[in-house]
């Protein structure tokens, strides 16, 4: 499995992590990160955030977490906002270490807090319990220290009708600004269009990619006519878009939408499609946190470029 650690350590073109930080900066300082609005409110939200799982979860549980405190130093000091996380991360310690920093740096205001509720196993169908729920909703209150938590979605599609209920409450009273439900895979595409269809979402959250399309076909064009907004996970395919580039050099038409680096690239790709509201890929470096932000900078390619795009990665070899 390749990383886009050992990319950047083993690509020459790339540099290491310390030397494309300044690189990243100076090209990146011309411009603002875009933004998109949330339909629901209006609210203008910069499209590439931080997510807490995979790699930011890993570091959360090792004794170096201190290099968290960094990244999300960087999400914010460089234009971004929103943060992704979820009771579940890294055995609760991605939300956990997450909030201390935020605490610790005096970020509560400043930072786009988005988790999740989810006390259903995955595979479970027996009822969620209330107020297992309720007292998981509670802990995280606990742990960003605000009265009001941005976003809170419903983990998972775990037993909808008895969590979501609970988000519709609290948003009711004014605990929380926007509910949601996520899922990644198509296999229960069709529960959440009817979910998207019949209840009062903010926010879903659903994975894409520009070698992971099948969300384009059906769930953001839905998403954008019921005014629901989209948060994308895993736009790098975990790890597995950086697999197929190993070895592979950007191609130089990436110049023509402000692509300088693979991450850009992927990321550009998705921030493409309108219905896409925010992008939030995991990292624990603070270089690779400001080059996502780069992903929102600067122009993004139109749909010629988007089938090139889909055609190069096509033909890429498999991860």
């Amino acid at each position: 499995m390749v990383t886009r650690r050992a990319l950047l350590k083993n690509t020459a073109a790339a540099g290491t992590a310390l030397a494309l930080l300044p690189r990243l900066l100076q090209a990146q300082s011309a411009g603002e990160i875009i933004t998109r609005a949330i339909p629901s409110s209006g609210e203008e939200i910069p499209m590439i955030g931080l997510g807490s799982s995979a790699t930011f979860s890993s570091m959360a549980r090792s004794p170096e977490t201190t290099a968290l405190r960094d990244v999300l130093r960087a999400l914010v000091d460089n234009g971004g906002t929103v943060f992704d996380t979820a009771p579940g991360y890294g055995g609760g310690s991605a939300e956990q270490v997450a909030g201390e920093f935020v605490n610790e740096l005096g970020l509560q205001e400043q930072v786009f807090w988005a988790t999740k509720v989810n006390v259903q196993r995955r595979r479970s169908t027996a009822p969620a319990d209330p107020a297992a729920a309720m007292a998981q909703i509670e802990r995280s209150f606990g742990i960003i220290n605000k009265p009001v938590i941005d976003l809170i979605q419903v983990h998972n599609l775990g037993d909808v009708p008895t969590q979501l209920a609970i988000l519709k409450d609290l948003k009711a009273e004014g605990r929380i600004r926007y509910i949601g439900v996520t899922w990644t895979g198509a296999r229960r595409y069709p529960e959440l269009a009817e979910l998207v269809r019949n209840e009062p979402l903010d926010f879903i959250g659903i994975d894409y990619a520009v070698d992971n399309r099948e969300a384009a076909e059906t769930m953001l064009p839905l998403a954008q006519d019921n005014g629901v907004a989209v948060m994308v996970y895993l736009p790098f395919g975990r790890s597995r878009l950086w697999s197929r580039v190993a070895g592979q050099t950007l191609p130089e038409w990436a110049q023509e939408f402000d692509a300088s680096t693979w991450a850009q690239f992927f990321l550009k790709y998705i921030a493409a499609n309108l219905a896409v509201t925010v992008i939030t890929p995991s990292t624990s470096k603070p270089a690779n946190m400001v080059d996502n932000l780069g992903g929102g900078v600067g122009r993004l390619p139109d749909a010629a470029l988007l089938r090139r795009m889909e055609e190069h990665v096509d033909g890429l070899p498999s991860a």
